[in-house]
């Protein structure tokens, strides 16, 4: 008889566990399965719209007026040159001119005994900015021409920039979230499974960069401005949740 109730005992407890683990497994089922974290991209090309050319002019004479009248008379060419070129007047700075005393060493049997006063350095610097992109550029590219006319001057690579830029980077923002929840959600469903809700999302830093190329990208995020044709791209990281299917 001791032996029957110690039979019925295991048997009751074989199926005890059989019923717990059912009820586990059962629960699993109704509950997620874990995570998937995904990268998605937005990318887009655009053109620039606003032009920024900075340039310098300068003039050496001994006597600090007469100087500064050369460069005022400098000024005015430069001006009027762009002018003539199609450059409205409104898109060209001056900045304010900068006065530098120059000196020159003098020496004696080959040794140096010190220096004296050579006269002055007066040098202004101006900037062209403009939507007018292809006029501006065709006009500050002739611009070393007046060095011909004994005008000093130099004018830097142009730089461009585009006026619509906070757009673009929120449509990209957009694009690449929409990017990365297509992916989970691919990656998920062909796995026999279900996507569910966004977790945490984390967007990159933005790059620009030249249109073509091989430009490198930087941790910081990049800002090319030296191309006119310009290509913006970001990531965003998303992690979802995965549910069971049949949930």
């Amino acid at each position: 008889m001791n032996n029957l109730w110690k039979y019925i005992i295991i048997s009751s407890a074989i199926v005890l566990s059989a019923m717990v683990l059912a009820a586990a497994y059962t629960q699993r089922s109704r509950t997620a399965t874990g995570t998937i974290t995904v990268t998605g991209l937005g990318e887009t090309e655009f053109t620039s719209d606003l032009i920024v050319i900075e340039g310098n002019i300068e003039v050496e004479n001994y006597d600090a007026a007469e100087g500064y009248r050369q460069l005022e008379q400098n000024r005015e060419s430069v001006i009027a040159f762009l002018t003539s070129k199609g450059v409205v007047r409104d898109a060209i700075t001056f900045n304010m001119p900068s006065t530098y005393k120059l000196s020159e060493s003098i020496y004696e049997n080959g040794d140096y005994i010190g220096s004296r006063f050579a006269g002055f350095r007066l040098s202004q610097s101006f900037t062209i900015e403009s939507t007018e992109v292809d006029t501006v550029e065709a006009a500050a590219r002739e611009l070393p021409s007046l060095l011909a006319r004994g005008i000093t001057i130099e004018v830097y690579n142009p730089m461009y920039y585009f006026s619509g830029l906070e757009s673009v980077k929120l449509d990209l923002l957009s694009a690449a979230a929409a990017d990365a929840h297509e992916r989970a959600k691919n990656i998920v469903e062909n796995s026999g499974a279900e996507l569910g809700n966004l977790t945490w999302s984390r967007a990159g830093v933005f790059q620009i960069t030249a249109a073509t190329g091989d430009e490198e990208f930087s941790a910081g995020g990049s800002f090319n401005l030296s191309s006119r044709e310009k290509k913006a791209r970001v990531t965003v990281r998303s992690e979802f949740k995965i549910k069971n299917k049949n949930n």
